[in-house]
């Protein structure tokens, strides 16, 4: 038998339209990201590294905290300054929620574009970074571009890909290697329109066939 417990899974809740409009503004989104991956911070901290004045961040945390994707760290923060930190739950935003909701729909689209922006941002970073070897060798980025699937066979994929992820992902007491870093995945799996073949030109009126890269 093993001593070892299975990890206690976090909360659950279901982001509705109010605390999605709460969430919905460029600055906030990436004060959640901040918190998400560095941990706990303070105002000026935060204001810092975004260049935005100490009294704005301050506002839009308490509007985070307010509708419960923040919460105050008070073992870390004094009279003079407060920190904060990403609430201990796990938000689900279904898509389908906000669709026939014009009311929310605005809020929805302008927190994807910033969720959007924040995957290709990491990109970005990571690409422009130096790493010694060791790490460009163990990282990738990488795109299939030749699957047909079914929805439910799209549905499949993704729960078989993050099931091999929570499989890598350690509990909350396992201890990690010397030269571990905190390490990102990012899945992006949708599907695409497919054009036509006047859309795409014809081979036989002087369009383009290409073969494998």
């Amino acid at each position: 038998m093993s001593d070892e417990t299975e990890p206690t899974p976090k909360p659950t809740r279901r982001v509705d339209a109010r605390s999605l409009r709460g969430l919905a503004h460029p600055l906030r989104v990436q004060i959640l990201e901040l918190l998400t991956l560095d941990g706990p911070a303070n105002a000026t901290g935060l204001a810092e590294r975004l260049g935005e004045s100490t009294g704005t961040v301050s506002w839009h945390l308490r509007h985070l905290a307010e509708h419960g994707f923040i919460e105050e760290d008070a073992e870390r923060g004094t009279r003079r300054e407060r920190w904060w930190r990403r609430a201990a739950v796990v938000n689900e935003l279904n898509t389908a929620d906000f669709r026939d909701d014009p009311a929310a729909r605005g809020a929805f689209n302008v927190y994807l574009h910033e969720l959007v922006q924040q995957l290709s941002n990491r990109v970005i970073t990571y690409v422009n970074e130096d790493w010694d070897d060791a790490w460009r060798e163990a990282g990738t980025i990488a795109d299939w571009l030749d699957l047909r699937l079914t929805p439910d066979q799209l549905r499949a994929l993704n729960a078989e890909l993050a099931a091999v992820v929570a499989r890598h992902t350690p509990g909350p007491d396992a201890g990690a290697g010397p030269d571990a870093l905190p390490v990102v995945v990012q899945l992006q799996s949708f599907p695409r329109k497919e054009r036509s073949s006047k859309e795409r030109g014809s081979t036989e009126r002087g369009g383009t066939k290409r073969g494998p890269a």
